[in-house]
This record gives structure tokens, sequence and C-alpha cells, in this order.
């Protein structure tokens, strides 16, 4: 009994204490728990103190009294896109007219001076050997080497000039009294064709000076001849880097002016004749060929040996786009095709001329002029047959262009090769060397021009699309090459200096990341060095019909002889008749002065305008990106509108809606429409996203390829701010006696660099605001009268087409010596206006912080925050800031000259969409920290910014943005200060190691964070299981977003033995060079490794992955002592492999990404959740009045690992095709241009059809070199 009463009491005893345990350990734990109530007061605490600070530093009540008596005016989209289209088309109308004199003088002094002899004295100005005068010239030229040779013809050397920096011209050192000549390298400029044209044309200069007289916003003017000169003004030294590879009748306004568009098939033989240097003289026959074509050409490479093949397999039975990614495709596919077999040229042709009928009857491609151009080294016979079926019986609408490749041809070739050209209105070249190439390629250009000159009366005005002033296309590739060959350098010289460290997998890591880096950036801001620009050019025409003409005539195999060719009788003299093409010209518009006259103030925050080619094809869009790491992209001028508006939708890449492309089709078509769309945008940088509803307005701009679209956003852009009828600048400075609109404007502000508010054409000023100081002070005095819109002199159509009757050469030139009065000023009298309402009402912004509050509330803030920039920014783009307190000397820029664009920073642009959110909320924001660019968090900032809007009623519309700055580090102590404060004294907070706390933003990036590193880190990084968690209960939305205009990086061939010809010498030759390399390599292992010495120079420009690294261990110039030597080099090449890199070429692809966006919809109801231990370890709450949300995390529940959250990291898009070829599947549409002239009945009648290569000049080159090497010798 005793017993069991013992067992009793033991088991009570037992049930006490682990009652107390259990009681103890739920005690505990809700000690260390934080309550709902506790966060949410921590957010209501935190979000008010920020309000009532952000109220008081920046005054906002003062700022929003300053616009009370502002007008609230409808934004009119119709009318505002048709008044931008007819102020864009009367400033086109000024460049054509400018083009339109050139273009009739040029025709005047050719008909009258071109046969008139060049004195043998002839000076003229070359742009690629003039030099300044006034610039010491002893240590920039090195003399050349004399040459004692029999018949070595001295040519006089180029006139020099005194340039100077031109701020209209980029800031090039320039001459405007006269212009310059530029010869591309490839072209002599004392042959006679070319030196002739150069003598007559010297008398463009004046037409060329009272163009730019009487339009002072005219740049670059030209007259490209189709010799291959290009005359420019003003003059300039020509400066290319590294080489000079330009020619003024490869660049777009050239070939889409001188031929009306075409549609070309390429036939390259591959047969086994085609080896060696054939090969490589048909790969380069092609290239220039495809040089010729632009956006509105299509094309078809095809290779024929017993079957008929396209270069592009996914191209196959199609033409495609002439487009810079596509000819880029072709030219790649060059390097691998390979000869065998015998050509079935039967095949060929009848492949190529079936293609074309398809497209010809289909009204597809160019539908235009067609031509098959043929490259082979011979022909059985000439196909007659296939001619007659396909070509003849239809009025011959294809001409046929014949290369004849190879020096030791035959007279049956040429003859049967000549004729397939001439049979069919094309044109035959024979070519026996690579440098003829480019000069005899482009004859086809002046072919397809014949019926253009012969009919005379039209010339089509033909506007480019996009493009960089300063580079061509082509260079990208080899500016990418350098950069990975200075990497190279880099890299052996880190090696060298400590090998251990270079081969650590720590280092490799890191290199590894910093490369991935540099392929997957997106940071393309800071395009300086590139110009955009479109061009206006029209054809010039020779206006003579008849001449003699000399040809080459091959007699046999191995004898040529001159023929002067005759059909006509004229004047007593036998002559030929002709339709040549003298050249093209042109202006260049750079975009910046477009843009200028799209009135962003008008269109608003958050709107834009933009304008598309008759291809769809951007031509401005504040979204265009044509750079990536100041490098050109490979595709950047054919960037699709509908790659650049995001419509929002849940599509795959590149599955484009019905409903967008019927839109694109109305703007393409130059319609006069609106629609309003959901779209998605994306903001600083990739790293922001924004989602709503825009309305489209669109119209076309008259006699142009291009649309004119502007996009308004809803809600808050269907008003805008207007000043007071009666605040007239002028009239208020006359009647205000001692006022000036100078006094409002004193310390600290800024306008928008890009907007047009006056501008002076005669005066330069090195600020935008000085020359509006400039403007402000003249408006104030009497006399002032504000500019009206230019417009162009009255061109008559037909005039001067009977130029031969209109008198002599010098009455004509008196008559255009007379330009219209020149203005030398405009200005935007809107926007003057507003900026001075503005400005004025505005002005007490310059008073200190301290005047408009009691000093102790001053001070106070002031000790709290430290140093706080106060800023106000204006929808007329005038910013003005206060910094508080005042530094009399700061080394970092002040706040209004890093960000003075207004409505386009990103600060402005969200503070106006967090409105309709909530309209007492102010934005913060801090700079991001990427892996590309980690953000120094101690010398970070907070912005914060909040929109002040001015309504009448009921209708409001954005009038400024205010906003303040003050260090990061504060705002932390602010934040710690409350979250480690709570009502009860035992409760948990911040402070307890077992909870981590952030201040994220409303796309998802840490403000604040414990960890200092977390700072500016997208949070979704940092717990990706609380932001799936996040996303999960729709408090974020993920926002995909594809990136059409990236770049990805490919592996790059660095080889092509398909090129060799493996004859038993080449065999010999591999032979010997394997045992020279061999010997030399074992040579320098034994050498180095005992002495560590050098002997060699090395020459970092030119090396090559193979040898780099042992040409690098014997570099003099980086023999630092303060070098570590490595060790002997015993298994050096082992380390090769993490020494070099990996060659790439920069290729057009699609990335995606997706980027995260608060949504506010019933928002409270979704964050009021208890905590559910690790299955909800957190807390979430929106700060009041601000655009942040207070997350509290418990620590205890580690980070869930195998969470899938969609990356805000780039990443390429996987297609099952490349991206040329899923464009050409999937084509979109276009509109074809209106011009086309691609017959004339008189045509016939020109027999000049071939000629021959000049062998005449080889053998010349030959004889000059035999005579260097006797010289050498004796």
């Amino acid at each position: 009994m005793c017993n069991r009463v013992g067992i009793v009491l033991s088991l009570l005893l037992f049930l006490s204490l682990e009652s107390r345990d259990c009681s103890a350990s739920s005690q505990y734990d809700a000690v260390n728990k934080i309550s709902l109530n506790t966060v949410q007061g921590w957010a209501v605490k935190l979000g008010t103190e920020l309000y009532h600070f952000g109220e008081f530093i920046t005054r906002k009540k003062e700022v929003q009294d300053s616009f009370k008596s502002a007008q609230i005016e409808s934004r009119d989209g119709e009318k505002l896109v048709q008044s931008m289209a007819d102020d864009i088309r009367g400033m086109m109308e000024l460049k054509i007219s400018a083009v339109k004199r050139i273009v009739e003088a040029a025709e005047n002094m050719a008909f009258d001076k071109q046969n008139e002899p060049v004195p043998e004295d002839y000076q003229f100005y070359n742009s690629k050997e003039m030099e300044d005068l006034y610039e010491d010239l002893s240590m920039t030229t090195t003399p050349e080497p004399e040459f004692n040779m029999e018949n070595w013809i001295i040519r006089p050397p180029s006139k020099n000039a005194h340039l100077l920096q031109n701020p209209h011209f980029s800031n090039i050192p320039v001459n405007i009294n006269f212009s310059s000549v530029h010869v591309p390298t490839n072209v002599y400029a004392w042959a006679t064709e070319v030196i002739k044209g150069i003598h007559w044309s010297e008398g463009l200069d004046t037409h060329f000076m009272n163009n730019y007289q009487s339009d002072p916003t005219l740049s670059w003017q030209y007259f490209g001849s189709s010799t291959g000169f290009m005359r420019h003004y003003p003059a300039m030294k020509w400066r290319a880097d590294p080489v000079d590879i330009y020619d003024c009748r490869t660049r777009a306004w050239y070939m889409e002016a001188a031929a009306s568009p075409k549609d070309v098939v390429i036939l390259v033989d591959r047969s086994g004749s085609m080896t060696g240097q054939r090969r490589d003289i048909a790969k380069h026959v092609v290239t220039n060929i495809l040089d010729t074509l632009g956006n509105n050409d299509f094309v078809s490479v095809m290779t024929f040996a017993d079957t008929v093949e396209e270069i592009v397999p996914c191209f196959e039975d199609s033409l495609v786009q002439a487009t810079l990614a596509n000819l880029r495709e072709l030219k790649l596919a060059l390097d691998n095709f390979e000869t065998n077999e015998i050509a079935n040229f039967s095949a060929a042709l009848t492949r190529a001329f079936e293609l074309l009928e398809i497209y010809r009857n289909n009204s597809g491609g160019a539908n235009c002029n067609q031509a098959i151009m043929l490259v082979t080294d011979g022909v059985p016979y000439n196909y007659k047959e296939l001619y007659e079926r396909y070509n003849w019986k239809y009025d011959t609408p294809v001409r046929v262009f014949t290369y004849l490749i190879g020096r030791e041809v035959k007279v049956a070739d040429v003859r049967e090769v000549k004729w397939m050209a001439c049979a069919n209105r094309g044109y035959y070249v024979h070519l026996s060397t690579l440098a003829e190439v480019r000069e005899r390629v482009l004859e086809h250009v002046n072919v397809l021009a014949r019926p253009l000159v012969l009919q005379r009366e039209k010339h089509p005005v033909v506007w480019t699309p996009v493009y960089a002033n300063v580079t061509d296309p082509k260079v990208a590739d080899y500016l990418w090459e350098q950069r990975e060959r200075a990497e190279q350098k880099e890299r052996f010289m880190s090696q060298r200096r400590d090998k251990v460290l270079f081969n650590s997998e720590k280092e490799q890591n890191r290199r590894w990341k910093i490369t991935q880096m540099k392929q997957g950036q997106y940071s393309e801001l800071g395009n300086s060095r590139y110009q955009l620009m479109t061009s206006v050019s029209m054809p010039v025409y020779d206006l003579r019909h008849n001449e003699n003409i000399t040809e080459n005539v091959l007699i046999n195999e191995a004898y040529w002889v001159s023929v002067t060719k005759e059909s006509v009788e004229e004047n007593g003299q036998r002559e030929m008749r002709i339709a040549r093409l003298l050249g093209v010209a042109g202006t260049d518009v750079p975009l910046s002065e477009i843009q200028a006259l799209m009135t962003p103030y008008k269109v608003g925050v958050n709107g834009y305008a933009f304008m598309v080619t008759n291809n769809g094809y951007i031509l401005i869009h504040p979204d265009l990106r044509p750079v990536f790491q100041q490098i050109l992209k490979p595709s950047y001028n054919s960037v699709d509108m509908i790659e650049v508006e995001l419509f929002d939708d849940d599509r795959s890449p590149r599955n484009f809606s019905k409903e967008l492309t019927a839109l694109r089709k109305e703007i393409i078509d130059q319609k006069t429409g609106n629609k309003a769309m959901n779209v998605k945008y994306h903001m600083d940088d990739m790293k922001r996203v924004g989602r709503g509803k825009k309305h489209y307005y669109w119209t076309g701009i008259s006699d142009s390829p291009f649309t004119l679209v502007v996009t308004i956003p809803e809600n808050y852009g269907r008003h805008r701010i207007t000043p007071p009828p009666t605040d007239d600048i002028h009239r208020l400075s006359l009647t205000s006696k001692n006022i000036s609109a100078l006094q409002y404007l004193s310390d600290n502000w800024s306008v928008h660099p890009d907007w047009l508010y006056c501008r002076h054409y005669e005066r330069t000023f090195s600020t935008p605001e000085e020359e509006l100081l400039y403007f402000l002070e003249r408006v104030a005095k009497p006399g002032w009268r504000w500019p009206a819109k230019p417009r162009p002199p009255e061109h008559h159509k037909n005039k001067g087409h009977e130029r031969h009757n209109e008198g002599t050469l010098e009455a004509r030139e008196r008559k255009s010596s007379n330009p219209p009065p020149r203005n030398e000023y405009y200005c935007d009298h809107g926007l003057m206006q507003a900026l001075v309402y503005d400005a004025r009402n505005t002005a007490w912004f310059n008073k200190s912080i301290s005047e408009s509050a009691s000093d102790e509330k001053a001070a106070e803030f002031i000790q709290r925050f430290g140093y706080i920039v106060a800023f106000l920014a204006t929808h007329s783009g005038l910013t003005r800031w206060q910094m508080h307190p005042p530094k009399e000397h700061n080394d970092k820029p002040q706040f209004g000259k890093q960000w003075p664009r207004a409505i386009d920073e990103v600060w402005y642009r969200r503070a106006v969409e967090q409105h309709g959110v909530d309209p007492l909320s102010y934005v913060y924001s801090v700079d991001m920290s990427t892996d590309r660019s980690p953000l120094n968090v101690s010398a970070a900032v907070v912005t914060a910014a909040h929109a002040v809007f001015h309504g009448d009623g009921h209708r409001k519309a954005p009038a400024a943005v205010v906003g303040f700055q003050f260090k990061h580090e504060r705002l932390s102590e602010w934040f710690e200060n409350i979250t480690s404060s709570c009502e009860h004294n035992k409760c948990v907070t911040c402070m307890n190691n077992n909870w981590e706390c952030y201040l994220v933003d409303n796309n998802g990036w840490v403000i604040v964070s414990k960890e200092t590193k977390h700072t500016g880190q997208f949070f979704g990084k940092i717990r990706p299981d609380i932001m799936m968690k996040l996303v999960e209960d729709e408090v974020f939305k993920t926002v995909h977003i594809v990136d059409y205009q990236a770049v990805c990086f490919r592996e790059k061939k660095t080889t092509n033995p398909a090129t060799m010809l493996l004859t038993p010498l080449e065999n010999l030759r591999l032979i010997m060079v394997w045992i020279l390399s061999t010997t030399m390599w074992f040579y320098n292992s034994i050498t180095v490794g005992l002495s560590q010495a050098s002997s060699y120079p090395f020459d970092y420009e030119y090396v090559t992955p193979t040898v780099a690294y042992q040409n690098y261990e014997n570099d003099d110039e980086t023999d630092d002592p303060n070098v570590s030597k490595p060790p002997p080099r015993i298994l050096e090449r082992d380390f090769e492999k993490l020494v070099l890199i990996n060659r790439t070429r920069p290729t057009p692809c699609d990335r995606e990404m997706y980027l995260y966006q608060l949504d506010y919809k019933n928002l409270d109801e979704k964050l009021n959740k208890p905590a559910k231990e690790c299955e909800r370890p957190f807390y979430a709450q929106v700060v009041n009045y601000t655009n942040m949300l207070l997350v509290v995390v418990d620590a205890l529940c580690s980070v869930k690992e195998g969470v899938m959250l969609p990356s805000i990291d780039a990443t390429e898009v996987q297609y099952n095709e490349s991206l040329p070829c899923l464009k050409h599947m999937h084509p979109l549409y276009r509109k074809q241009p209106t011009s086309c002239i691609r017959n004339h009945t008189e045509e016939s009648n020109v027999q000049m059809c071939g000629r021959g290569c000049l062998i005449q000049q080889s053998i010349i080159l030959i004889i000059s070199c035999l005579i260097l090497v006797l010289n050498l010798f004796t």
C-alpha cells in the first residue's frame, strides 16, 4: 500500500514539474516573439516622422501655393501630335530645300566644267592630308623615303587650313569658309575622273555656305561622287581610328538615293576550281555587294555546284530584308562553304529566276528592281534559253550582273559571261585581285541608277534610317576584339606578377564573375561618343547625253587592248550614249534637333514622342539603346517599335498579339488615329518596372517615310499646367520697372539641358543656363520680337533642267549668291513663358529654410539628419536646390548638376506615379547595389521625392516635384531607434539577434537593413523564401520584361582551315612551320627557366593567344623590380588555359528578366496576418506616407532551400532557331517605299555593259616593286 502511495506521489510530482517546464517554455516563446501590433506601430511612427520632416524641409505647402494662379489645360493628344508633325515637317522642308540647291548647282557645274583640263599644280583641301596652319607639325609627320625612280609623278600637296572647334559640329575643329574632300583608301585621288570631279565640284562651296547662312541649323552638307570622293562642308581633318574604311558609296544616304529598292539574288560558284585566291575574291565580292544594300532591299545568297544551297539554311527559298543583323548572318556564313564538284549553272539560274518571279508576282520584297549577281570563274556557255524563258518574255525585269574571277581567263569565258550581263540590262566585271573588288562591285549601283538618270525630271528625296555619325557598324566587331586583347594582356601581366594568386580558385572565380558582369551588363548610358542622326539625300545626274568611252578588251588569254566605243554622232564627233549618275548630295539631321521640336514639356511626365520608319523600325525613341559598353550594337538601326513598346500581357517572347500588330500596321501606314493600351515599362537601368494605361496618338509626316507617335499616360496625363495669359514675359518686363526675370534665377538652379528654350546660332555659351540668362536679358529690352518659325525659300521644281538656256554659269552663281535673311536665334515662346512663371513663383525657394521656420525646429532637424539637400523641380524643366547647412566648398557635384533633367529624372517620374497611389506619399530610394556596381554604403544617400499637383476642382495636373536627400546612415539610425523600442519594456525588438528587419521599396530593393551590406540589394536575393511568399500572397506582382535590344556573346572561332588549299607545297610549308615553332618553344623554355632573362620586346597590339604567354615572359617593359619573379616554367603550358580568355563575338539576342512591383490593391488585408512559426516567419507592413514596406523576419527560421524565385537578372531567351532565322520565319508588316523608277525606254541605247580588270595597273605595280628591290641590293 505504501509503495502504491509512493508511486502516485512520485507521478504527481513529475507531472507538476513537467507542467512548470511547459509553462516556462510558452512564456519564453511569448517573450521572444514580436507582435503584429508592434510592427504596425513601428511602421506608423516611422512614416509619420518622415512625413513631417519632409513637409518641413521641402516646404511643400508653400510650393503648392506658388502655383495657385496657374491654369489647368486639357491635353488634346490629336492636336498635339499634329502640331509636332507640322513643326517637324517644316524643319525637314528646310533640309530638303538646301539639298535641292546643292543638286542643281552640282548638275550645272558638271555640265559646264567637267571637261575642263585640271592644272598640273592644282591643289585642294584633302581631309585626310591637310594640316592646321597653326599646329606644330615638327613632331607629327614622318618624312617619306626618297625613291630614285624614273617617271615618278610628283603631285602637289594638300592645301592646309586653320581649324577651330565648333559646338554646332560636335566640337570638331572645322573651317566654315570652304569644304574639304575625303578620298577613300581604295581610290586614287589623282585618277583622271576623280581629280576632274574634285576640280569642278569646288564651286559647290558657295552654295554650301549660302545654305548654312540661310539655315544655321544645318549640319554637315556633302556631295558624294560616284567616283568615290566626298566633298563635305565645313572642312575638317578626317581622323580615322584605327584605319579609314569610310566610303560614301556604301553609306545608306548614298545607296538609297542612287537607285530604287531592289531584290538581289547572289549566286556563288563553289565548284572545284573556285579554290585559293579565287574563293577569297568571290567572298570579298559578295561582302561588298552586301555592303551596298539597305533596309529597303531584299537579298538571298546561294552557292552552287551540282546542287544549289542557301548560304544560311533557314533563309531557304526566300529573300531576306537587308538589315544589319541579316547581312551579318550572311557574311559569317560565307566562311563555311566548301568548294568541290562541278557547277550546275542551269539549276542555279533557274532557282534564282523562279524565286524572283514569285516575289514579283506577289508584290513582295522590294517590289521594284530585281537583279541576279553571278560570281564565277567561267561558264560553259551563255544559257540563252533560260533568259528567253524566265526574263525576256517578261520584258527583262531581272538584271544580270556577272563577276568573272581569276587572272587566267579564256576568251570564251569573257565572251559568254559578258554576253549574259549585256543581254539582260546588267554589267560585266572581270576581277583578278582583291584590291580591285570594291571599286568594280560598285559599278552595279551606277547601272541600277540609269532609269533615274534618263528620266531626269524626278529627284527622289530619300530619308535614311537612324545611324551613328562617327563610325561604321562593321567596326563594332573590331572594337570588341581590341577590348578582348586588352583583357588578355591584363591577364598575362597579372599572372606574371603573382602566379599563385592568379591560379587560385578564388581569383579565378572573381575573374569569371567580372566576365559575366561585362557580358550581361545593361548600363548603356553615357552614349555621348555617338551622335545619332538621319540624313536626307537626292541623286545628282550627269546632264550630258553622250561621251567618248574607252574600254579594255581581251583579245586572247594574255593580251588586252583599249577600244573607244562609238554609237551616235553629235556635233560632228562620234560618241557613246551615256546615262551617268554623278553622285548623291545630302545633309545630316541630328536626331537631337528633331527631338527638340517634339516639345516634351507639352507631352508631360511619363509621356513621350517617338518616330517610326516605313519598315516599322525606330528612328527616335527614349528607350532606343544603340550602344553597349561604348560600342555600337550589331543591329542598332533595325529595332522594331514592337520590340520597344512593351504591352502588358502574359505572352511569351516574340509572341505578339494581333491587337499590337494591328496598331503597328496603322502607324506604319501613316494613318492618323489613337488608341489606349495597357503597357509595362522599365526604369533605373532595367531594375524597376511600371505598369499602366497609355494613350497613343499618331500621324504620318508627309513626304517622308516617318510616322510620329505621341504617348500620354492615363489620368494625370490628361491635363497640364499653363501660366495665366496675362503673364507675358516681355510685357511684364516693360510694365514692371526695375524688375527682370533675371532676379528670379540666382544661386543653385539649372534647366533641362536637352530642351530648346532659346538657341543662338551665332554665339556659343558654356552652359544652357548661361544661354538662358542671355535671352532673358534680351527679352526685357524694348523692341524684342519672338522669332517666327523658319520656312524654306520657294524652290521651283523644274528649275535648272534646261541649264544651258539660263545664261552663263557665272550668272547663275550670282543669282544664288543672295541667300535669304538669316535668323540669328530661335525661341520656344510657350516653354519660355512656363519657365519664367515657375521661376518667379518659386524664387522664394532660394531663401534659407530657417527663414520660414523657427530656429529651434530647424536646428533640431539639422542635428538629427546632418547635411540635407532640399530640391524642387518643375514641369518647365527648372530645378532648384538648397543645402542645409550651406557648404561653401563641396567636392561632390551639386544636386542640380547631377540630376538636371527634371521631369525625365527617375525620382520625378516615380513621385508622380506614386501620387495616384497615395497623394501624401513620398518615394524613397537609394542607389542600387549590384554585382556590376557594388554600393559604397558609407557614402550612400537617400532620396525622397513627392509630387505636387495643382487643381481647379475636378481637374488636376502635376506642377512640380519636391524632395530631399540626406545621408543613408542617418536613416539607418532613425530606423534603429524606432524599431528598438516598444510599448512594453520587456518586449522583443529588431535589436534582438533572432529577428531581422528591413525597409524594402515598392520594387523590392532594400533601403535599410541591420546588415549594411544588404543596402541597395534586391530583397529576393537576401531572402528568396520570404519574397516568394510575398509574391504568392500577391503583395508583390512579378512583371515579365523582355529586352529585345540585348547583346549576347558567342564563342568566336579563331581559325578556318577551309580557306586553305592543301597542295604538296602547302603541306611542306606547314611541316616546316611546325618544326620551327617547336624548336623555338623548346629553346625558349630552357632559356627562360635558367635565366628569366628578357631579350625581345612584346607587341601587345598584335599578340595571338597561342604565343602571347611566351612573348610576355620576355617583356622588358614590365620587368618591374617590385614584381615577384615566377618560378622556372616547368609546367607552364598546363596553366595557359587559365590565362587565355574565350574569344567572343557580340551578337544580337533577346534577354528576359522578372521585375517586381508592389500591388496596392487590398494591401492591408494581405499584410495584416500573424506570423506562423517557420511557415510564415515574417511580418510586413506599409510604412505610412512612403513607398516602403517594413519587413520583420524571424531569423531562427533559416532560408528555405530550393525556392525558385523568378530572377531579376537578365538571361538569354533560348529559341529553337537563331534570332535572324526566327525573325525571318515570322515576318512583320512593312510599307514599301513609294518611289520606284526601274525602267526607261531609252536605256537600250546605253551599250556600256562591262569592263575587264585593269591589268595595266598590275603590271605597273610589279615593275615598281622590282625597281624597289633592285635599289635595296645596289
